[in-house]
């Protein structure tokens, strides 16, 4: 396995990002020279300059300044050169030194000297300033766009003519004049008339309707407030009053009523951040990736008593576990990386063999696309999103090479390159599952296209669905072949039918770049009030309140069994569940934030992060989440921690808004005893706190006695390792 284990070209990456999954990352080749000032493990060979020094420099990624610890504001000025030569070889970055100031303009061309009160001049290092360029929120002061947008801005840049009145699009004069010139609603107003119009059809949900007479009309929302409650659902189910038919809808009207709370029933603690996590189509079986290339799975046939099942792993993979997907008959799991090559392992607890690699840049020999190596760098590219075909024989993939990549299982090869966007596609979905012809895939070029497998000679896409206005982070289909949602970096969520879909013909001369910004979801926060809406917007309702920040958040439709399809839900970069009806009202807001509040000590994660990043605040972001098809019950997989270096996955159930169960709660002088004396977990109180292999720990609930019990080894451990990893991992 070592061969298989070893990438036959070494990655070399540049990381946007102490917590972000969006990374930009290139080949290295035999020509990329290493700095001489680094060795390979990452060490500054010129700490001695560093220590003679001895100065830190800060950044503030709100304000965009350096600043000394003190709070001297440090700029960099340009200074002109004498030297043709030099002026030549520097005319795009001229020479930079740091110095303190009170006041100077960013990007000044002449050499500027502090006003009125004199300060002490900083020396840098150029290792210093390596270092700071190295940290993810200095690169939002060089660089704008979504993942690949820079690389994108540079091509046109090369080839835009030098005489054009118009600004290039990656301006920001360009950005000014066209928010500028809006007037009127920035977003679709909420409730919708055609999300309101889905909910009286019946698609979506059942509605309370008098049956008492023939007009069929819905109740006041008087008389369904009191028709909502559990208790008044069945003793109308139970009295019999009505026809059968009217007996199966009040079932459906209880149950797709009961929204899980807040209140986590179980918090199962990680030590690096999960990234995605799903049950099975018949909630049989749970999975959690994270990105410590492990992929947890665990028996979920009965949702409220969880046993571990086993752990896999994503040997040579890059950064992070991107994405998973199970088979239909729950068999085997496929898991990616940023790299072309995904894992494919059986799920069977007493099956320990290793993972079957695919290779997607494989596209078979003797075609016309060649054997491997096929693809952006010679047939390496990283994959974020993968699903299972409905009858589990084929993989469907998106790619960071603008592509989207059809693999059978059965041929081991790809067997399809759709080479169909300008940037990397997140998201991928078929849309019906008892079909493989209609893809979807959604891109950071803004677009969600509609692929038909039967009509590909031309490579063009059946049709497009336009209305975002910046990146795609995430797509999903009811299964109906007819509606599709999606999630998108300008914070909003949006619900597609078919049937409305622009045409190709159309959709090919309106040129995405004209309607976007380019927003950077990684380091700032979006300015809702300078949205300006597309133009071409196709979407039936638009879906806000969210936050889809930092990393590629995901919603999904409502199962159809505990919810008949009624909601739409996401994560979100604050650290709640959103749940909205089909008229875009917010139905309900579950709280993984104030759930995992507290879950494990400080200890574990403080100091991991990068330093501007640690604001002593425990964060949470919800990144995944998964309703169960035929329970009451949420599992939520989130980043969490002061700088989001550890996970959780939380399991909220339904309980009726209720605080505490039967069984009692840790806050009523429960200890870490009466948790590990129970038989099972669905015996113990709302909130246990377990490991990733669901084993009680006393240090997660903080009691004095629970903290001593950390060895001094333990600690010397971690003290060596300089908190980096955290707890020890019970998986290896």
């Amino acid at each position: 396995m070592a061969s298989e284990r070893a990438s036959a070209e070494e990655w070399q990456y540049t990381e946007s990002s102490g917590g972000d999954d969006d990374m930009d990352f290139e080949l290295a080749t035999e020509d990329s020279a290493t700095p001489s000032s680094y060795t390979e493990d990452g060490e500054d060979d010129e700490a001695e300059e560093d220590d003679e020094v001895g100065t830190a420099l800060y950044y503030d990624a709100e304000e965009g300044t350096f600043s000394l610890a003190n709070g001297d504001r440090i700029v960099f000025e340009t200074e002109e050169t004498v030297d043709e030569v030099v002026e030549e070889d520097e005319s795009e970055e001229g020479t930079q030194t740091p110095t303190v100031a009170s006041s100077v303009a960013v990007g000044s061309t002449a050499p500027t000297t502090p006003a009125v009160e004199s300060r002490p001049t900083i020396s840098a290092t150029q290792q210093q300033i390596l270092r700071l360029l190295q940290q993810a929120g200095i690169q939002s002061v060089f660089t704008s766009g979504t993942r690949g947008g820079s690389r994108r801005q540079r091509a046109v840049a090369e080839d835009a003519p030098e005489d054009d009145d118009d600004p290039p699009f990656w301006s920001q004069e360009r950005y000014r004049r066209r928010r500028t010139k809006f007037v009127g609603d920035r977003y679709p107003k909420v409730p919708s008339e055609e999300g309101g119009k889905l909910m009286a059809s019946g698609d979506f949900g059942t509605n309370d309707r008098c049956s008492h007479t023939a007009c069929g009309q819905p109740f006041s929302d008087r008389t369904q407030y009191k028709r909502r409650r559990l208790s008044y659902r069945m003793l109308d189910r139970e009295l019999g009053v009505e026809n059968r038919g009217r007996h199966r809808a009040l079932n459906a009207l209880a149950t797709q009523e009961m929204i899980p709370g807040s209140k986590a029933d179980m918090i199962i603690n990680a030590n690096a951040p999960c990234y995605s996590g799903q049950f099975s189509e018949d909630g049989s079986f749970f999975f959690a990736c994270g990105r410590d290339f492990k992929v947890r799975m665990y028996d979920t046939r009965n949702p409220y008593d969880w046993r571990y099942y086993k752990t896999v792993n994503y040997y040579g993979g890059q950064w992070t576990i991107t994405d998973a997907s199970l088979s239909p008959d729950n068999r085997h799991l496929a898991y990616s990386s940023i790299s072309s090559r995904v894992c494919l392992a059986p799920t069977d607890p007493a099956d320990d063999s290793e993972p079957t690699q695919l290779d997607f840049s494989d596209m078979g020999g003797g075609g016309s696309r060649g054997g491997g190596g096929w693809g952006r760098r010679g047939g390496h590219f990283g994959i974020w999103s993968l699903r299972y075909s409905g009858d589990g024989s084929e993989i469907v993939a998106g790619t960071s090479d603008y592509s989207v990549y059809v693999y059978d299982i059965e041929s081991q090869r790809s067997i399809l390159r759709i080479p169909g966007h300008t940037d990397d596609v997140n998201a991928v979905c078929f849309g019906d599952k008892m079909s493989p012809h209609i893809l979807y895939s959604g891109s950071d070029d803004t677009t969600l296209k509609v692929w038909d497998r039967r009509s590909l000679s031309s490579m063009r896409p059946a049709g497009m669905f336009l209305g975002h206005t910046e990146g795609l982070t995430y797509i999903d289909s009811k299964g109906d072949g007819r509606y599709v949602i999606s999630n998108g970096k300008d914070q909003t969520c949006k619900l597609w039918d078919l049937r409305r879909m622009i045409s190709t013909d159309v959709a090919e001369k309106i040129d995405p770049r004209d309607h976007t910004t380019s927003f950077d979801y990684r380091f700032a926060p979006y300015d809702e009030g300078s949205h300006t809406p597309h133009p071409n917007d196709c979407s039936l309702v638009t879906f806000r309140g969210h936050r889809v920040l930092k990393t590629l958040i995901r919603c999904h439709f409502s199962p159809l069994g505990s919810t008949n399809q009624r909601y739409i839900y996401s994560g979100s970069h604050d650290g709640k569940i959103y749940v909205w009806n089909l008229d875009g009202t917010i139905k309900s807001k579950i709280s993984v934030l104030e759930a995992t509040k507290n879950c494990r000590p400080s200890e574990d994660y403080a100091g991991r992060g990068d330093y501007y990043e640690n604001s002593g605040q425990w964060k949470t972001i919800v990144r995944d989440c998964s309703w169960h098809p035929s329970a009451p019950v949420i599992a939520a997989t989130s980043w969490n921690g002061n700088d989001h270096t550890v996970g959780t996955c939380t399991v909220h159930s339904w309980n009726d808004g209720v605080g505490r169960d039967e069984v009692g709660d840790e806050e009523d002088g429960e200890d870490v005893a009466s948790y590990d004396n129970k038989d099972s977990l669905g015996s113990t109180p709302m909130g246990a706190r377990v490991t990733a292999q669901l084993r009680h720990d006393g240090r997660f609930y903080g009691t004095p006695q629970a903290r001593r019990g950390v060895t001094a080894r333990t600690r010397s451990v971690r003290e060596r390792l300089g908190g980096f990893w955290g707890a020890v991992d019970e998986d290896e």
